[in-house]
Parts: structure tokens; C-alpha cells; sequence
């Protein structure tokens, strides 16, 4: 057979990316004196937890790896078949035939990793998602003055009081029209699908932080109906750009606007991130 199986060290298909094609070996032919051929090999696929087995053709979901050591046979190995001392009888001495052995299956999938992380951070382009993440995690993304720097989700491990920890992705920027595929489109909304709580990032220099909000709250809706049940909590990044009297009267604005919580951070100048861990820690527990 080949078998597919839950892997919890591994966190990426990078692995696959250059092994297109994967096959069991074959059984051995029997031989005389009425030995049997070997048996064949099964071969196994190790995938990350959170893999999902798509039909390449139908693009239906087959099985879904959410456990380390989980296995699911993908592809059924052949069975052999009976040489013609099988079919000997007392008036059939010496037989002529033999059955023939029965071909494996072949099979065409897709493998596809949702990120499992427990808060997806969801904002424009440039909003400072990944400068966030490089703040409170130990993870490197790549940080620049442009839009769509990250291309790929970055995943960080948050280390929180008494050595408890929990994950943040980092969702490449999402752009008006994404649910319909505009900027990176579909490519990362899916990745959303796995996260227990969304916190939503909008610069502080918007020029309408709750119009923001509203459209990309209305992306996740148009993409999946379904990421609106989940937790969320919006924070307005580059606030060291705010003096206190504007802060005021933005915080006046704010509270008849939004209906989630919102707080102030600075990832520059590291102001409400212990705030927003405790916010997020209490949010997941």
C-alpha cells in the first residue's frame, strides 16, 4: 500500500515539493516447488497535522491527518495470485492455468496544509503584522516599506507567563476583493479556517480605522460565513505615532463604533504588548 501518516515534527510539505510521484514496491513472482514471490513493501508518505488528501480531479476532500502516528491507506497495494497447484485435483493431475495476480491502485491527490495556530492575525498590506510577530515571538519574517512583503504564512510561538506558550500566524496581507482572488486572494484566507481567534491589525494612521475593519471582516464573510463565530480582537498598531490627546479622542470615537474589543499597541516601541498577550491568553482559555 502507500500509506499516508501524521507527523507531529514536521510542520511543512516542502518535503513533497520535488517528489511528485510515490510507489509501493512489488511483490515477487512464485517461483517452483510451490514457493511464493516476496511480499511487497508499503510506502509511507509523513505528512504535518492539519494535512488534508484532496482528489486532484473531483478536488474532494478524502481524509483529513490531525493526529501524530494517524495512517490512512491512499493508494491499495495489488494482490497476488494463485499458482496452478492451486487448481490441482485427482482427475486434473498437472493444470494448465494459474490466476493472475490483481494491479494496485493508482491514484491522483493534492495535499494541502491549513496552518494550525491559535490566533491568525488579519490585516491590509503593510498594516505591521510581521513586524508584531517578530516582536512577541521568536520568529525572523521578512520586514519591509511595501505591500505584500510576506508571501507565505510565518508561524511564531508566543511565550506567555509561567512558561505557557501559544501560536500566532501571520496571514499574508489581505486586499479589498480578496474573496474573489484579487492581491494573494484565496491562496491564505484558507489558512484563517484554523484559527481559534482573529486579531485584527489596523494602522493607527487609517484614514478610517472602522470602515478597515468593516472590509475586511466583509472578505472573511464573503470567503467563509462560517470565520464569523470565531473569537476576535482588533488592534491598532503603530500608536507611538499617537500623542495622548488624540488617543483620547480617537478611544471617544472608537467605543460607539466597534462592537469587538480594540486595543493600542506599538511594536516599535514595544507599548501594549503584555496587554495584548494577556487579552489574547484570556480570549483562547
Amino acid at each position: 500500500h502507500v500509506i499516508v501518516k501524521g507527523n507531529e515534527n514536521l510542520w511543512t510539505l516542502f518535503h513533497l515539493k520535488f517528489k511528485r510521484h510515490v510507489k509501493a514496491e512489488h511483490g515477487g513472482n512464485g517461483s517452483k516447488q510451490r514457493s511464493s514471490g516476496a511480499q511487497g513493501t508499503d510506502e509511507y508518505i509523513d505528512v504535518p497535522l492539519g494535512t488534508v488528501i484532496r482528489d486532484t480531479e473531483t478536488n474532494e476532500i478524502i481524509k483529513e491527518i490531525t493526529e501524530d502516528g494517524q495512517e490512512f491507506i491512499i493508494a491499495e497495494g495489488g494482490k497476488g495470485g494463485l499458482g496452478n497447484w492451486h487448481f490441482k485435483s485427482s482427475t486434473n493431475q498437472t493444470p494448465r492455468y494459474a490466476q493472475p495476480g490483481i494491479d494496485g491502485q493508482q491514484v491522483d491527490i493534492t495535499l494541502e496544509l491549513k496552518v494550525l495556530a491559535d490566533v491568525g492575525l488579519v490585516g491590509f498590506p503593510n498594516a505591521g503584522k510581521s513586524t508584531l510577530l517578530s516582536v512577541i515571538t521568536a520568529a525572523k519574517p521578512k520586514i519591509a516599506n511595501y505591500e505584500f512583503t510576506t508571501l507565505k504564512p510565518n508561524l511564531g510561538i508566543v511565550q506567555y507567563r509561567d512558561f505557557q506558550t501559544f501560536v500566532v500566524a501571520d496571514i499574508p496581507g489581505i486586499i479589498e476583493g480578496a474573496a474573489e482572488g484579487r492581491g494573494l486572494g484565496h491562496r491564505f484566507l484558507r489558512h484563517i479556517e484554523r484559527n481559534s481567534t482573529l486579531l485584527f491589525l489596523i494602522p493607527s494612521d487609517a484614514k478610517d480605522i472602522k470602515e478597515q475593519y468593516d472590509i475586511l471582516v466583509d472578505e472573511l464573510r464573503r470567503y467563509n460565513p462560517e470565520l464569523m463565530d470565531k473569537d476576535r480582537l482588533i488592534a491598532i498598531s503603530k500608536s507611538d505615532l499617537l500623542d495622548e490627546e488624540l488617543k483620547a479622542e480617537m478611544k471617544s470615537q472608537l467605543d460607539k463604533e466597534l462592537d469587538f474589543p480594540y486595543l493600542f499597541i506599538s511594536s516599535v516601541a514595544q507599548k501594549g504588548l503584555q496587554e495584548l498577550k494577556d487579552k489574547l491568553w484570556q480570549m483562547l482559555n
